[in-house]
């Protein structure tokens, strides 16, 4: 392995009308993976997309571009011409109406994947709703089976929707779309609805269901706190650890660490004694501090892991080897990830101004100064020194 791998996507071209939440979060991948990723802002840059989205924005570059003047949707036109992709997050028919539609795209380049990210999705009576991840993994039935036995549903941050069933679909679409038009089949528009995704994410639960062995209850199955041996437990100091010993090597070893009565040993899985086990291991649990079941697990062939802070995780003995986390203009963020050749792919580069490329984009997609500057004077593009 050479010591600097070609990145998996270098040479890939990516277009992406700046958007929120999983929008960005898609082409963070892509750009991660070492594609080229051009992000059209607005002059002045999103009003929405400030506070949690500077690492989202990382690795790539920036133009600003007034989408509501014709010579503005010209310019996305004319980046696409020679891109292999384009990322937009906008309500259904809004594309079309800026002129910056799959078929105006398409139509100065038959083989772009034009990648569309919603919630409610192209098509159906709720395609024109409004709504946030809550929403959409609500009607999934997803957000229905999470949470504890007797108590409401707890929303999952916005991990569900928005960027496991929203912008890690994206992702994947858009990938498999340019592998079919590097194949010759031609350019194709990617539907990513979050409530496809995270219905897809709900692949294995609907397989129980199917099979009569999940309930539609919260609490009550194996993965979903149901299980006293699959939960989180506190420690003496106040902290909490989670327990995952399902197979049966794993909880024996977990028994022998702990010291559980003998009795626990052998019937783990039946559900009748899962609230009385339940309460012998909260106690058990409850003697100790954290550091010292850290202690005690440490090695051991079972399923323990203590239930770290955002800024534990960061400082973490394993996570520091890996280099699971990196720093990049002082901002403590995720390495890209998957990893290739047992190395992240990339080295993040910081959020860039909205605007900060704009006169460097245009230049190499062929646009003279003198149309540059006339494009500043009116308006239609930005440039942030």
């Amino acid at each position: 392995m050479s010591e600097s791998p070609t990145p998996p996507l270098a040479g890939t071209r990516i277009i992406e009308l700046a958007g929120i939440g999983p929008g960005p979060f898609a082409a963070m991948m892509l750009a991660d993976m070492g594609a080229e990723v051009i992000t059209v802002d607005r002059p002045g840059g999103n009003p929405w997309a400030v506070g949690g989205h500077g690492i989202l924005f990382r690795s790539r570059r920036h133009i600003a571009v007034d989408l509501k003047t014709e010579a503005g949707a010209d310019v996305v036109r004319r980046l696409c011409a020679d891109a292999d992709g384009l990322i937009e997050t906008f309500r259904p028919g809004v594309a079309e109406r800026l002129g910056v539609g799959p078929q105006d795209c398409q139509r100065v380049n038959p083989d772009l994947v034009y990648g569309r990210m919603t919630g409610w999705g192209q098509s159906g009576p709720m395609a024109q709703l409004p709504g946030h991840d809550i929403n959409y993994i609500a009607l999934t039935g997803a957000l229905h089976q999470i949470g504890r036995k007797g108590e409401p549903p707890v929303p999952p941050l916005n991990l569900v929707g928005d960027f496991g069933g929203g912008g890690t679909f994206l992702a994947f679409g858009m990938l498999a779309g340019i592998l079919s038009a590097r194949a010759g089949h031609g350019g194709r528009v990617v539907d990513a609805a979050m409530i496809d995704g995270a219905s897809a994410l709900m692949a294995m639960f609907h397989s129980y269901r199917a099979e009569d062995s999940f309930v539609e209850d919260r609490g009550a199955n194996l993965l979903d706190t149901g299980a006293f041996f699959y939960d989180v437990y506190r420690t003496r100091d106040d902290k909490w650890v989670s327990i995952g010993a399902i197979e049966n090597q794993f909880w024996l070893e977990l028994c022998d660490v702990l010291g559980l009565p003998e009795a626990m040993r052998h019937d783990h899985l039946d559900p009748e004694r899962w609230d009385d086990y339940r309460i012998v291991l909260q106690k058990r649990v409850a003697e100790y501090d954290r550091a010292e079941l850290d202690s005690a697990f440490a090695g051991r062939n079972t399923c323990y892991a203590p239930v770290l802070t955002m800024s534990e995780a960061i400082e973490h003995p394993h996570h520091q080897a890996r280099n699971t986390f990196v720093t990049v203009d002082d901002v403590v963020q995720p390495a890209p990830a998957p990893r290739f050749d047992g190395q992240p792919p990339t080295v993040p580069r910081p959020r860039r101004a909205p605007g900060a490329d704009t006169r460097d984009v245009l230049l190499a997609a062929g646009y003279s100064e003198t149309r540059i500057e006339s494009l500043l004077a009116d308006g239609v593009v930005d440039s942030t020194p």
